[in-house]
């Protein structure tokens, strides 16, 4: 996936770069590290290695491997974990409530499944935000400003 951006500012090794929001934005995995200005720009930190000055127009890009590892992560695993959760709530919790519905139960625990694994996401994301290959690089200067 690739970015065009103005360097706003250095920082070390790192820049920041402005950015014109896309509508993929917010299933994006590395979406806590960009800063929203406005309705249609946002600021994203990302390694620089070539070189570029504050000003200058860069090619942001993001790995696609860990851009389809964190769509996976956010939708796909909550997907599985509430139809897990609804399953064992059909199969197994009816045995301990035998007055109960087995439907609310089922819908109850597929629920409660998946708020858990959002919960856990969210804790884990902080974590990945630290790692160096799930920020983006600079991979050129397209104009220098």
């Amino acid at each position: 996936m690739e970015e065009m951006g103005i360097v706003k500012e250095l920082n070390g090794i790192k820049a920041i770069i402005s950015v014109q929001k896309q509508g993929s934005c917010g299933s994006c995995p590395g979406a806590t590290l960009c800063q929203t200005l406005g309705a249609g720009e946002a600021l994203m930190e990302a390694y620089n290695h070539v070189g570029a000055r504050t000003g200058d127009t860069v090619k942001v890009v993001f790995r696609s491997s860990n851009y389809l590892k964190g769509t996976m992560l956010v939708y796909g695993l909550p997907s599985l974990m509430l139809i897990i959760g609804a399953v064992l709530g059909k199969e197994y919790l009816g045995r301990f409530f035998p007055g109960a519905d087995p439907d609310i139960l089922s819908a109850g625990t597929g629920f409660g499944f998946l708020i858990i694994t959002f919960l856990v996401i969210k804790l884990w994301s902080t974590k990945f935000e630290l790692k160096k290959e799930f920020t983006p690089i600079i991979e050129e200067i397209i104009n220098r400003g």
